[in-house]
């Protein structure tokens, strides 16, 4: 850290009329060394934005950073004009093999947790009173308690639908999916169903192209390119969540997506037509501000994309405080290779299997995910992996 707060300094110490004209300098290098400097440290900037997004090994202590910038120097970092590619089947259903011949005892994880109708109707209940108490007040205090509170609550049921997706509540998936339609009701907007639809085809066709609709489309990745548009991505990431299926893998929707919608809607209604715009309008938010600049929306970028080509992995964990209120989501690798483990089991899938898992990179903060996703200009939407639908796969 001595030699970067020494360029720091140095370029500090410019005056004002120095700096203004070392910025016309038509010609970086030239002039006294002060004017070399300026132009050199825009060029530090991105590379000590890449050692800060570096993740923590599993000791918490970071990588030794001046040796990456050397090399970084050598070759200048760019934006990603493609996708990376993968030849090779997805990771996750050859370590479940070795996993589960390699300690059997990990099916007696399998199967849903009951709790989940409990923690479900506990915070729909809570958001929905929420909802009513807010219906006079003002819209800068719906504003504040929508994304410091309401926003953990919807993205919470989010999660849940996730969990529900999998049949992690019921034994019986008809079950499951009345919970989720009940889970939906203060995110506003129906999409538990087709969620469940399009996220199974996630786990079993993970990066296939054409059927993944998790990852962005060529026009999304061709258009966000740089700081401001990765910020705007992020900040309404909810909808091209939502509209990616349309483009990439349209399906005609079925009787359980029209019911669905018809129960959501009616609750919308009621909710206007009994306490106002006010109320409706505070789970509109908190849903949209959940799913954006908010550090549980980290889990949409931490989960598969690439942060460093060389490590190559294209699912990671997350090891923080918020898997509590996060249905254990953060636990990703472990939830890919057995889907069928309810979120609240899967730490003990890594305590069994540690040296499956310990030498994998994962995260400590979902909000550095972010941080690092918007800063760094080597990461974007082509920052995932995909590969082709191979004769095996369809």
């Amino acid at each position: 850290m001595g030699r970067r707060k020494s360029l720091e300094k140095w370029v500090a110490g410019m005056s004002r009329e120095e700096e203004r004209m070392a910025r016309k300098s038509p010609e970086k290098g030239t002039g006294d060394s002060r004017n070399f400097m300026l132009h050199r440290m825009q060029d530090y900037s991105s590379y000590f934005n890449k050692i800060k997004c570096m993740r923590f090994k599993r000791s918490g202590r970071m990588r030794s950073w001046w040796p990456e910038v050397a090399r970084e120097m050598k070759q200048p970092q760019q934006w990603r004009h493609d996708f990376f590619w993968s030849y090779t089947d997805e990771p996750h259903a050859s370590r479940r093999r070795q996993i589960l011949s390699q300690y059997p005892q990990i099916k007696q994880l399998f199967g849903p947790d009951h709790s989940s109708l409990l923690k479900v109707n506990l915070v729909v209940s809570l958001q929905l009173w929420t909802a009513i108490y807010l219906h006079n007040a003002r819209w800068l205090k719906i504003l504040m308690v929508a994304y410091f509170f309401g926003s953990f609550l919807n993205h919470n049921l989010f999660l849940a639908i996730h969990e529900l997706s999998h049949n992690l509540a019921f034994s019986n998936p008809l079950y499951n999916r009345w919970l989720g339609i009940f889970a939906n009701l203060p995110i506003g907007v129906p999409m538990s169903v087709t969620f469940q639809k399009y996220h199974l085809e996630h786990h079993r066709h993970q990066g296939i192209e054409g059927i993944d609709t998790d990852i962005p489309t060529l026009i999304e990745a061709r258009l966000v390119t740089n700081i401001v548009t990765k910020s705007i991505w992020v900040l309404f990431q909810l909808f091209f969540y939502a509209l990616r299926p349309l483009l990439v893998n349209p399906k005609r929707p079925g009787k359980w997506e029209f019911l669905n919608f018809i129960i959501q809607i009616g609750l919308d209604s009621s909710m206007v037509y009994f306490w106002g715009l006010r109320s409706f309008g505070y789970l509109i938010l908190s849903t949209f501000l959940g799913g954006g600049m908010h550090p549980m929306a980290g889990h949409f970028i931490s989960e598969h994309y690439v942060f460093n080509k060389k490590e190559g992995q294209e699912t990671y964990s997350y090891y923080g405080p918020l898997n509590v209120i996060t249905w254990h989501v953060g636990y990703h690798n472990e939830h890919h290779d057995f889907p069928r483990i309810a979120g609240s089991r899967l730490h003990k899938v890594r305590e069994i299997a540690p040296e499956y898992y310990e030498n994998l990179e994962s995260y400590k903060s979902w909000s550095q995910v972010i941080y690092c996703y918007v800063a760094d200009k080597s990461i974007g939407p082509f920052s995932r992996m995909k590969r082709k639908l191979s004769t095996k796969n369809s």
